[in-house]
């Protein structure tokens, strides 16, 4: 076999998601896996350098697709919109391997180790989302905070896309998480504009009544009283 067949980390990956879930991640061997995909463990070192890695194949790429398609949105386009329009345009890429998301998804949930891996990846396309927005001039705090809530978002779209078991696409699963967000964010702050007006309504209302002890007090003093006197 040649050193690098092509279709090699496909089988590799395949066969890492047929074990995993068979037998569970820890409980699975590089040797195993590269036995399963036909070739030797020595070979295995060829393409991915460790068993965890071998469930993110591709996720190196990501990053650049992503950075190059925010640069491309539309220049009107606001901070949230690039990011997330950058997003669809990329995610679209995996609509081929829906089944096999909805596999690694379940993988990657049974195993801690795994989690703060993809938490590892999420962080390199966080920064790359927001590398991407500051040289489209976005000041640092907007463009840290819009490629946080994009990489959320996104994440949770492919966690509803791997569960609809491609019933529907990536773009309509992030359409639908956006609307959610609006929504959340919506009655999160038209709650705080209600507790803010609620302080400042109970603010008058204990001004007003100081007002009024202060308006008796000054009536009783007029009138020769000694003072106020509780029943």
């Amino acid at each position: 076999m040649a050193r690098w067949d092509p279709g090699t980390a496909e089988r590799l990956t395949q066969a890492a998601l047929e074990l995993y879930t068979e037998h569970g991640y820890d409980n699975v061997t590089v040797t195993q896996i590269a036995e399963r995909a036909g070739i030797t463990r020595r070979s295995y070192f060829r393409y991915f350098p460790d068993k965890r890695e071998v469930l993110f194949a591709g996720s190196e790429r990501l990053p650049a697709a992503v950075r190059a398609a925010v640069l491309d949105a539309d220049p009107a386009a606001s901070p949230l919109s690039a990011a997330l329009a950058a997003l669809t345009q990329v995610g679209a890429a995996l609509a081929e391997h829906i089944d096999r998301t909805a596999e690694r998804r379940a993988v990657i949930d049974s195993s801690p180790e795994l989690q703060e891996r993809e938490r590892t990846k999420l962080a390199v396309l966080t920064n790359a989302i927001q590398d991407a927005l500051l040289q489209r001039g976005v000041d640092d705090d907007n463009a840290k905070l819009a490629a946080q809530i994009a990489t959320i978002a996104s994440q949770n779209a492919l966690d509803r896309w791997a569960e609809a078991h491609g019933e529907t696409d990536f773009a309509t699963c992030l359409n639908a998480v956006t609307v959610s967000l609006r929504d959340v964010l919506t009655e999160g702050i038209d709650r705080r504009q209600g507790e803010s007006c609620c302080a400042r309504g109970a603010e008058r209302a204990a001004n007003g009544c100081q007002r009024a002890i202060v308006d008796t007090c000054e009536l009783a003093t007029q009138r020769g009283e000694g003072g106020l006197s509780l029943p």
